[in-house]
């Protein structure tokens, strides 16, 4: 891997060794720098789990991605710092859906002095720097994070900024099934039943500020305050996502009259 080209994408010159400090700072540079997006699954460009794929797209294209991507890239670089990492398969909402669920997350655990650290660039930007894989609650303002053992060997993760609507997953600190998370990429780039089929998302976290566009709405939120917008129409789809999120997509503007479909299908209140 060229760490040099990905610390120029990242805007990172800090020291590189494999400690806690270095893995603090790279991880907020990488959510700060690398947005979340299912872009080419909207525009129905096949995602693998492969790293080669991943560091020609987010570093190359400067493009963002999603977390088999993300995690992947950012696990293979600490890889080659000298951290002891490990890729662990997680279920977002088994809370809700179940086992089935497990496989469609990819996350980290790195292990820093005997002690293991959750780490996830690849979770919408929510998670600001290393979580420390005990239980307990922990601010990365807008967002509160909180993590529990659920025993049987898996742990929860919960976010939310809203305490009435937490977002969650699940995951065990083995070592990943591989086949299980390439056949979950697979699956939730073509299964009608897959958010990440249904609806546009792009997310990026800016210092203390969260920015989402899912659909037609771009939300911006911090601690002290929270805006939304409609997205209007093509142009400014592919506008805001170059300006709000530093990605030049044009042909996201093909995906517009589908956009605003759906919307109309969620919120019909709010008319086109």
């Amino acid at each position: 891997m060229d760490l040099g080209a990905y610390f120029a994408r990242i805007g990172y010159s800090g020291p590189r060794a494999p400690d806690l400090a270095t893995l603090t700072a790279l991880t907020t540079r990488h959510v700060a720098s690398v947005p979340f997006d299912n872009l080419d699954v909207q525009l129905g460009r096949p995602v693998t789990i492969g790293l080669d794929a991943a560091f020609a797209k987010l570093v190359g294209a400067r493009r963002g991605g999603w977390c088999f991507e993300q995690n992947g890239l950012f696990g293979c670089a600490l890889g080659e710092l000298g951290f002891s990492v490990r890729r662990i398969a997680a279920g977002v909402m088994r809370a809700e859906r179940g086992d089935a669920a497990l496989g469609n997350h990819l996350a980290l655990i790195v292990t820093l002095e005997g002690a293991d650290w959750l780490v996830d660039v690849g979770f919408g930007g929510s998670q600001a720097r290393p979580i420390p894989l005990a239980e307990g609650e922990h601010p990365h303002s807008p967002y509160r994070i909180r993590l529990v053992r659920l025993g049987n060997g898996y742990w929860r993760l919960s976010e939310w900024t809203d305490p009435a609507k937490p977002f969650s997953f699940d995951f065990a600190g083995t070592p990943a099934d591989e086949a299980l998370l390439a056949a979950k990429c697979e699956a939730l780039q073509v299964s009608a039943e897959s958010p990440f089929v249904q609806n546009l998302v792009v997310q990026q976290r800016h210092g203390d500020t969260h920015l989402s566009l899912r659909g037609r709405v771009l939300v911006e939120k911090s601690a002290a305050y929270e805006t939304r917008r409609l997205i209007e129409s093509a142009d400014d789809l592919v506008e805001t996502i170059a300006t709000r999120f530093g990605m030049d997509v044009p042909e996201v503007a093909g995906l517009w009259e589908r956009v605003r479909e759906r919307h109309e299908a969620l919120f019909p209140s709010q008319g086109a």
